[in-house]
């Protein structure tokens, strides 16, 4: 293949990084990657393993003198979170990516890069190919549908590691090291509807442009959720009698902000469909004047189709959706105001679908503080009780909680000062990540999340910073040297 990225070092790391592009690896799409890197280990004579939920294991022996030093542990994911601009013609399911490289800064063209966590696959790739390279005995673990509930973390036979020290690569900024995160789960609302076929006048309205964001780590933007918008605006249009609710599509992933949503309502006379289209418009307004300041590209607009036949639903169900969608919890609900006003406990609610015969809503809750979490849990399930739906929780996740000693955090920091005359920032995050689950398994692992700089993950306009990953990799490089020595 033609390689686009070209001056940066090492080669090999950014030659890893498109050969994985070109591969689709959406969520529960994973079968083809994991086999390129099975492929990738047997090359090389590397120890293997490759599970059912397609997790991968690669193990090297340490370098020469370092035979028997502790193993060390690299992990990251294969999925990515597949999201595009409306009117991009991509299929995440067979097209790879098509990557762009504008000033120094590596892109995709109109849908997500995959950074997050491609460069981890990319990093660990890197280290298990370079010979020259000082290193104690490692295990290079590749998780499955991270982006969907950590699922392959939790399924991974976790007693064919030998490692106690973890080197998680899922963290998206240069100079921090991450010690902490949230737990969190992916919490539906279900309900079957009932519908009727109607003819008149269908009104379909967009909300496109928003910013959207990780819903962990952009959560603290107080971004707004294009699904929690389009259901304001329908409140007020469903207090015509006359209206009725087609179809309501918002968001992709429950850990990605919304940023479209689209609905339909069908008017039996010409003339009420008119006058909704003024009442959106004026409502449009109002979003504009609200938000546009933080949230520029917002756009809002409505069109009409007459002599329309459409599969309309109950106006009991359109009101239980559309009411249980503006009461809903969404965003930060709590803050630790002693730490800098740490978000706490948050909810997305990242995807909405009114579609055939039911109704969905699905959530991501996070926090770091399990009773409130419950509490959220709590909030959903009356929600659920009030307007009907059944709930079902899935993919939940254990959080990380901060280590008062750290022999690896440590060794960062002294390799960050030592190369980049700086201090290593500390932090927890709001987001999820797997060191919680390999924790809960294995108490006694010395945990660590880093990574190069990555800006706008879960959205199309995700980039990352090719000179931040040559740096990241030096101080990788180093890190492993120093655990080889000491």
């Amino acid at each position: 293949m033609e390689y686009k990225i070209n001056g940066y070092e090492p080669a090999a790391l950014f030659r890893f990084f498109e050969d994985i592009s070109a591969i689709p690896r959406s969520s529960g799409n994973e079968k083809a990657v994991s086999d390129h890197l099975v492929a990738f280990a047997k090359e090389r004579g590397l120890w293997v393993y490759q599970d059912q939920a397609n997790n991968v294991i690669i193990k090297k022996p340490g370098s020469a003198g370092a035979e028997n030093k502790p193993a060390v542990m690299l992990q990251g994911h294969l999925d990515m979170v597949c999201e595009k601009l409306a009117g991009v013609k991509h299929d995440f399911s067979k097209d790879g990516l098509e990557l762009i490289v504008e000033n120094g800064k590596l892109h995709a063209n109109g849908t997500t890069l995959g950074g997050d966590n491609g460069i981890a696959v990319a990093l660990m790739m890197a280290v298990l190919d370079d010979a020259h390279l000082e290193h104690p005995p490692i295990e290079c673990v590749f998780t499955t549908e991270e982006e969907v509930g950590l699922n392959g973390a939790v399924s991974l036979d976790k007693s064919l590691l030998q490692a106690r020290t973890m080197i998680n690569l899922d963290s998206e900024e240069e100079g921090v090291a991450t010690v902490s995160c949230a737990g969190g789960m992916r919490y539906g609302l279900r309900r079957t509807v009932l519908r009727e076929e109607k003819q008149g006048t269908l009104v379909n309205i967009e909300i496109t442009g928003l910013s959207g964001g990780h819903s962990g780590g952009d959560i603290d933007k107080e971004r707004r959720n294009a699904n929690k918008l389009m259901a304001r605006l329908l409140y007020r249009l469903l207090k015509n009698e006359e209206s009725r609710l087609v179809s309501f599509v918002g968001g992709n992933k429950d850990n990605a902000i919304p940023r479209e949503c689209e609905a339909s309502l069908l008017y039996s006379e010409t003339a009420q469909a008119e006058q909704a289209l003024k009442d959106i418009q004026k409502l449009a307004d109002a979003f504009t004047e609200e938000i546009v300041p933080f949230e520029p590209g917002f756009r809002c607009k409505a069109t009409v189709s007459k002599n329309t036949t459409a599969q309309v639903l109950s106006a009991k169900d359109a009101h239980a959706l559309i009411d249980a969608i503006c009461l809903a919890p969404n965003g930060i609900r709590y803050r630790n105001p002693t730490q800098g006003n740490f978000v706490v406990t948050s909810l997305n609610l990242g995807v909405v679908r009114a579609e055939n015969d039911e109704m969905t809503m699905v959530f991501a809750p996070r926090s770091s503080i399990d009773s409130l979490q419950e509490e959220t849990m709590d909030v959903l399930e009356l929600l659920a009780k009030t307007f009907g739906f059944e709930t079902k929780v899935t993919g939940r996740y254990p959080g990380w909680a901060f280590a008062e000693h750290s022999r690896i955090r440590d060794v960062f920091c002294e390799s960050y000062r030592t190369l980049f005359a700086g201090e290593l920032k500390i932090v927890a995050i709001h987001a999820g990540l797997e060191c919680g689950l390999f924790l809960a398994e294995i108490p006694e692992m010395d945990a660590i999340a880093v990574g190069p700089t990555i800006h706008g993950c879960h959205t199309p306009d995700e980039f990352m910073l090719l000179d931040s990953c040559s740096r990241f990799y030096q101080l990788l490089a180093d890190v492993l040297s120093k655990l080889a020595r000491n």
